[in-house]
């Protein structure tokens, strides 16, 4: 699955549907659910600004989210249109031509500890096969072990 770092507070802001413009200076044909990755490096400036001072989740995934469309910006005055879905500060434009478009946002309810990468990097996420009976054993057991710690 395709993942993009964004850094926080922004990522936040991206999985609880606050900010549905993520600006970039590249473009991207890619279109479908991406991975929000909160790199370790938070952006002080911005949270003073935006006044946010929850703890925040790096150094991980912490959401996906999905890019519907990129809208092309030709001057400043158009990004600065868009302050209220892209949340970025003045000195954050120069340069900044692209807004990924984002929709259906989803929080992690626990975060993955991964490395980030610049640009769409791939994550292969393995699959954990766990058959039925495996869980049902372990939970009796668990039951036993407490009831027997209980009693003794």
């Amino acid at each position: 699955m395709k993942c993009l770092s964004v850094s926080q507070p922004f990522a936040n802001m991206i999985i609880s549907g606050q900010k549905t413009i993520e600006l970039r200076k590249w473009n991207t044909n890619f279109r479908g659910e991406l991975l929000i990755h909160a790199p370790k490096k938070i952006r002080v400036k911005d949270c003073k600004r935006l006044r946010i001072t929850s703890n925040m989740v790096t150094g991980a995934i912490v959401g996906k989210v999905e890019i519907y469309d990129v809208k092309t910006y030709t001057s400043k005055a158009e990004i600065i249109q868009d302050k209220r879905f892209h949340y970025a500060s003045r000195e954050y434009y120069n340069g900044k031509t692209f807004g990924f478009l984002l929709k259906n946002p989803k929080m992690l309810r626990i975060p993955i500890p991964w490395k980030g990468q610049l640009g769409l990097f791939d994550v292969d996420m393995p699959k954990i096969n766990i058959k039925k009976n495996q869980i049902v054993a372990e939970i009796i057991d668990e039951e036993t072990r407490y009831q027997w710690i209980g009693h003794h």
